[in-house]
């Protein structure tokens, strides 16, 4: 036999039970820092992100529930957004809308004697395109054109509205008709400006 393991055994009772206890406590150490510490930890890793994932399930099962009312609440922003986009014409729809005041303005049975369209002025995503007309035609005729030109689908505002120089044209009073018919156009590609918004 070992001399070492003689030794021990011919030790006092209480000597080599407290030598057991010694070795079962570094073996438990052992055990706990080696083995268990790290699967605890691993653990309590996966736990925290079982626990996020299930918040993040329920955020989207909630979503999931409200897909419908997403998707039509989403529907009728974007049928606004083309309503509001189809009374911004784009820049190659001007020049067709122009001609429709002017037809209008003929429908009507008004003398265009000036029609100027005049450079357009950028206020973000969109930009003003001022025209100045000079008319001539009754009091009757001014207010069908005003009127036939609020009811075009496209956006188009009358400013600066002066009448003046009434002559009787065949028993009729014909006016001069001064204004600036304001139209919009929707600006592409258009970027919100660094710094925030525009003032």
């Amino acid at each position: 036999m070992n001399a070492r393991v003689e030794k021990v055994l011919n030790l006092p009772s209480y000597q080599r039970m407290l030598i057991v206890l010694i070795i079962m406590a570094v073996l438990a150490a052992a055990f706990y820092f080696v083995l268990y510490k790290p699967q605890l930890d691993q653990l309590s890793g996966l736990e925290t992100k079982r626990d996020a994932a299930q918040v993040k399930l329920q955020k989207n099962q909630k979503i999931a529930n409200n897909l419908a009312v997403y998707r039509a609440e989403y529907e009728k922003m974007q049928i606004k957004l083309d309503e509001a986009l189809g009374e911004l014409p784009l820049q190659k729809e001007i020049p067709s809308l122009l001609t429709s005041i002017g037809d209008l303005a003929k429908e009507k049975g008004l003398d265009i004697l000036r029609f100027k369209p005049s450079a357009e002025t950028s206020q973000g995503f969109y930009a003003e395109v001022p025209v100045s007309l000079k008319l001539n035609g009754s009091y009757h005729q001014a207010a069908a054109f005003f009127d036939a030109v609020s009811k075009m689908e496209r956006i188009v505002n009358i400013q600066g509205l002066t009448l003046g120089g009434a002559k009787d044209v065949d028993g009729k009073t014909s006016l001069g008709i001064d204004c600036n018919a304001i139209t919009f156009r929707f600006v592409e590609n258009y970027t919100e400006p660094k710094g925030g918004k525009r003032k």
